[in-house]
């Protein structure tokens, strides 16, 4: 009794296992991958120019700061620390003001993923055959919503 026992839980789990792998065949048959140039979308997002501007204007400015700090300062440790404090400003301050068009692509990019019925969405570089390009898509869906407003 027992040997059918086991061997009837032997059968229940190869059935669910059979059931696993014919339903991640039929998944990954379904998968459709998008590729997109980053840099592409990232340098002609809408707001990209007058973003790097504001960017350039304040690392102009902390440097500035941070030259008449360290050229008052004697300690060249100090000196060192006053110019890591202003790198990191700068990063801070960048990251602060890309942040929003990062969202504005992540959001062009799920916009046109989901209409096109793309499932996966990578670097076009890491695609080595197939898949279709969505880089123009998603630039013109960052522009429609910048016209919009949005």
């Amino acid at each position: 009794m027992h040997i059918i026992k086991k061997l009837g839980a032997v059968v229940c789990v190869a059935l669910v296992l059979g059931l696993l792998i014919s339903s991640a065949a039929l998944a990954a048959e379904e998968e459709k991958v998008g590729g997109i140039d980053p840099q592409k979308v990232l340098f002609q997002h809408p707001k990209y120019e007058q973003t790097l501007k504001q960017i350039r204007s304040i690392a102009d400015q902390k440097q500035n700061e941070a030259k008449a700090a360290i050229d008052k300062e004697t300690d060249n440790n100090k000196k060192a620390e006053i110019f890591q404090n202003m790198r990191k400003a700068i990063a801070e301050e960048e990251q602060k003001l890309m942040q929003p068009l990062f969202k504005d692509i992540d959001l062009a990019v799920r916009t046109v993923a989901t209409a096109k019925k793309v499932t996966v969405v990578v670097d076009k570089t890491a695609l080595f055959y197939g898949g279709i390009d969505i880089t123009d898509d998603v630039v013109q869906e960052l522009k429609k919503k910048s016209a919009s407003g949005g």
